[in-house]
């Protein structure tokens, strides 16, 4: 009978409990969730934002002294194992200012060495999807040698067309 008169103290009404850790650990949090926001909204945490960078950002300076000379279309046919395709070509060439007449007096010694190059070339490289960059990179060097050292910066491709 002694378990039963325990079990019926224990069965009565429990004691509340309080409420304020449960309300501390809520501020907390709060508190906590808001100053990781704040710190990595301010630049705190993890550097400046977007806001702060744009504000320091120095304005943009004079563009180079640079001069575009236009390369004639290029038609090329690439041949009997192509089906007689043809390619055609059309670029810009980027120099620098000073050298601009200089390379397009070269003009004609550039066309003969790209027609070489874009005749010589498969279809199945053209068709390639990471060739352009190849090719660019092999007619920039080309051109860079028969004008000179530093006189070209740069070959623009702005038409690449396989009919």
């Amino acid at each position: 009978m002694v378990n039963t008169a325990e079990s019926a103290l224990d069965a009565g009404p429990k004691p509340k409990t309080s409420k304020l850790p449960l309300l501390i650990g809520v501020l907390l949090a709060l508190l906590a969730g808001a100053g990781g926001f704040y710190a990595t909204w301010s630049g705190l945490l993890f550097g400046p934002t977007a806001e702060s960078h744009d504000a320091a950002e120095p304005a943009a300076g004079p563009l180079p002294d640079i001069a575009f000379v236009a390369i004639t279309p290029v038609v090329v046919t690439l041949g009997a194992e192509a089906g007689s395709r043809h390619l055609k070509f059309t670029a810009q060439l980027e120099v620098a200012k000073p050298y601009a007449a200089e390379v397009t007096l070269l003009m004609p010694r550039i066309l003969d060495v790209l027609n070489s190059y874009l005749r010589a070339i498969s279809v199945a490289e053209i068709e390639d999807p990471s060739a352009m960059a190849r090719l660019r990179a092999q007619m920039l060097r080309r051109v860079q040698i028969v004008t000179g050292e530093g006189r070209v910066r740069d070959l623009l491709i702005t038409e690449f067309v396989l009919d």
